[in-house]
């Protein structure tokens, strides 16, 4: 969108100019409106770029955003604030400079007459489905600010879970980054030294010294570059195969059957799919609409066909249990506590507790698999700097041997 350039007065009284992207001036105006006194002539900028687009570029809306962003929205609706005043106010203090200009066009979008929902579907990269049928939910129902502090609830869950994750591999991968980094340091730098001692001295080398020394001058020469392409191909093939169908699926298939692995990546789909389907169905989403915005959050290609058959026959008239038991990747524990929330009609509580029980088991699996990865990557240290050691040792026992 085009920059326009305004002349504005703030409430000291003082006269700035100030920038705005907008799609046309009129746009630019209402968005000024609430951020500043008075409004005068708006030009459109003779020079659109400058560094806020790369910072726009490359900026990304979290989910720790999004959920800072619904309890404060929130708290300002359930206080009467207007929703164009307190979009103004949000926009102001958003540290996101992505979620900044959202905002900004949301309000402006809001005060011409068009739905909060449908101005947020306008910006998918910061307000999935997800997100818009929840407000488009609480604002057929008029409880707006209960259904944004269930979805700050939700997405802080969320975030929860994420974090969890990430902080217990965070100390077995940088281990094993330094354990790396360490193995290629000793082998390029510190065995081409014994190299030479060795060669003056004359010794005879084993194969192992002899395997080391090669391996060495590999990787001090340009034919370092082929793993390192030979990765980036392989990465970049990868990711390609997995963006289409057959290949998501085969991958996420192996996903769920990894040893280790693979029930801790059940068990995280079906604590995003029970607490996703609970909030949207306690916030009065219908129940097919649910199953389409939860296939986009579970992020399990498998367990998707799974419930998008399950939404097949619901449409038919069966229950929400059978339907997701008849094709086995859901654990019998869910699918029985979800049975139990369909017959006692409390099927949102009943989803929420099913999230939170598999929430806890991913917490105490992912602790469990954290304490078994440290032990095998000491292991593995291990190894790397014995065989470093050895292969610098065997020739001198065989230079003390010819000495005696």
């Amino acid at each position: 969108m085009p920059i326009y350039v305004a002349k504005v007065k703030d409430h000291s009284g003082k006269i700035l100019s100030e920038k705005v992207e907008a799609a046309s001036p009129e746009q630019a105006r209402s968005i000024l409106q609430n951020r500043y006194v008075a409004i005068g002539k708006i030009d459109k900028s003779a020079f659109d770029f400058d560094l806020s687009q790369i910072e726009m570029a490359l900026a990304k809306v979290t989910v720790k955003d999004k959920a800072v962003f619904s309890r404060q929205f929130s708290v300002m609706v359930n206080a009467g604030v207007a929703i164009i005043r307190a979009l103004g106010i949000l926009s102001d203090q958003a540290p996101n400079i992505k979620l900044k200009k959202a905002l900004l066009a949301i309000s402006a979008e809001v005060q011409q007459g068009t739905s909060l929902s449908d101005s947020m579907s306008k910006h998918p990269q910061c307000f999935d489905d997800l997100y818009v049928y929840m407000v488009e939910a609480g604002e057929a129902g008029g409880v707006l600010d209960e259904v944004l502090m269930r979805l700050s609830k939700l997405l802080e869950d969320m975030a929860k879970l994420q974090n969890q994750i990430k902080s217990a591999m965070a100390y077995p991968v940088t281990v094993g980054i330094f354990a790396v980094v360490a193995f290629l340091g000793m082998t390029i730098f510190l065995i081409p030294v014994f190299a030479g001692i060795f060669e003056q001295l004359g010794a005879e080398l084993p194969a192992l010294t002899k395997f080391m020394l090669f391996l060495s001058a590999t990787l001090r020469s340009w034919k370092a570059i082929i793993p390192v392409a030979v990765f980036m191909i392989g990465g970049f093939l990868f990711r390609n195969y997995y963006k289409t169908p057959m290949g998501k699926l085969q991958i996420d298939t192996l996903a769920l059957k990894m040893p280790l692995f693979g029930d801790l990546n059940q068990k995280i789909a079906v604590s995003r799919f029970c607490r996703v389907f609970g909030t949207l169905t306690r916030s009065g989403v219908p129940v097919l609409n649910c199953f389409d915005i939860v296939c986009n959050t579970i992020g399990n290609q498998v367990i998707v066909n799974a419930v998008q058959a399950a939404k097949n026959d619901i449409q038919q008239g069966g229950m929400i249990s059978l339907a997701i038991q008849k094709e086995n990747v859901f654990p019998p524990l869910a699918i029985q506590m979800i049975s139990i929330g369909e017959e006692t009609g409390e099927l949102d509580s009943m989803m929420e507790k099913v999230a939170d029980f598999y929430e806890d088991e991913v917490e105490q699996a992912v602790k469990a698999l954290t304490s078994m990865i440290e032990p095998i990557m000491m292991v593995g240290i291990a190894l790397m700097v014995g065989t470093i050691l050895l292969s610098m040792y065997l020739p001198m026992f065989s230079i003390f041997d010819q000495l005696g």
